[in-house]
């Protein structure tokens, strides 16, 4: 019997060591590097490897900084409250108002339609669109509702805005039409049943079961949204900028150490969000 079981843990260990060395190089090792680097000392010819505090210095001591992190937590809330209201009423309707599985999984499919293409070419299509000659703005010229073209339509907050909720939308609806579709039809016909009306049973059944999707959700919009930095630059016509857009500038003038700096706060920020996200609401159950 104690042989069987040396076996069975020798068995598990050979299983999980692949596992974790492929988890070690490709995340735990990048990361450490971007630390280590994020502490050297850049000149404009050279990288000095070095033990320093001046990159999260300057990072600290610059108003830049906080302009930056301000406008990407600004994009993040607000492509989050869009998604979320869009993704949950899509969700709730295929899950609630279709009835057979085969309209369902083919109208969940048509929503992915837009992921058969790539995100840049789909942020790019909203360029004539929007412009100040675009489809928008004679559309609504000539119906009469504006005498001259909307200048804050494209290159704008705005823009930045709709392509991040065109882009992630999608990462909303998936985990919430995949928890709503486990909710137990029994409850809502017993809450029906003790007289709950529409909006008591959405507020006080399908919600509370839905909020582990609702959090998965979450986490994957935040995240993408904080780490984005092409839309920003393409949408807003490099009049704005985000934490991604930094790090970016900083590769492009090939300082390294700056950007490794900007990028480990950028990290915790996003784990120290995620980590108060996950304190409302234990997703383990959906994984």
């Amino acid at each position: 019997m104690k042989k069987l079981r040396d076996t069975s843990a020798i068995s598990s260990l050979l299983m999980v060591s692949p596992l974790a060395a492929v988890l070690l190089i490709f995340l735990v090792l990048p990361i450490v590097l971007i630390v280590i680097v994020s502490f050297w000392r850049a000149t404009e010819f050279s990288i000095i490897p070095a033990f320093e505090f001046d990159n999260y210095e300057f990072l600290f001591g610059s108003p830049v900084t906080y302009t930056v992190f301000f406008n990407t937590f600004k994009y993040a809330f607000i492509t989050w409250t869009c998604t979320l209201l869009i993704g949950f009423t899509v969700a709730y309707y295929l899950a609630f108002h279709i009835r057979t599985l085969t309209w369902q999984i083919a109208l969940f499919l048509l929503c992915t339609i837009p992921f058969w293409t790539s995100n840049i070419i789909r942020m790019i299509s909203w360029i004539p669109f929007l412009g100040r000659n675009g489809i928008a703005n004679s559309t609504l010229i000539s119906w009469g509702v504006i005498d001259e073209p909307i200048e804050w339509l494209l290159f704008s907050d705005f823009a930045v805005i709709l392509a991040f909720v065109h882009l992630y939308t999608l990462f909303m609806v998936v985990p919430i039409f995949n928890t709503m579709m486990r909710i137990d039809k029994s409850l809502i016909e017993a809450a029906r049943d003790a007289g709950a009306n529409g909006a008591q049973i959405l507020w006080n059944v399908i919600i509370p079961l839905t909020k582990p999707g609702i959090m998965i959700g979450t986490i994957f919009v935040v995240t993408l949204v904080m780490g984005d930095f092409i839309t920003v630059r393409f949408m807003s016509g490099s009049q704005s900028a985000n934490v991604g857009r930094l790090i970016s500038n900083d590769i492009a003038l090939l300082q390294y150490p700056s950007a490794s700096a900007t990028a480990i706060v950028l990290l915790l920020t996003v784990l120290i969000t995620i980590g108060i996200l996950l304190r409302f609401v234990d997703i383990r159950k959906e994984l």
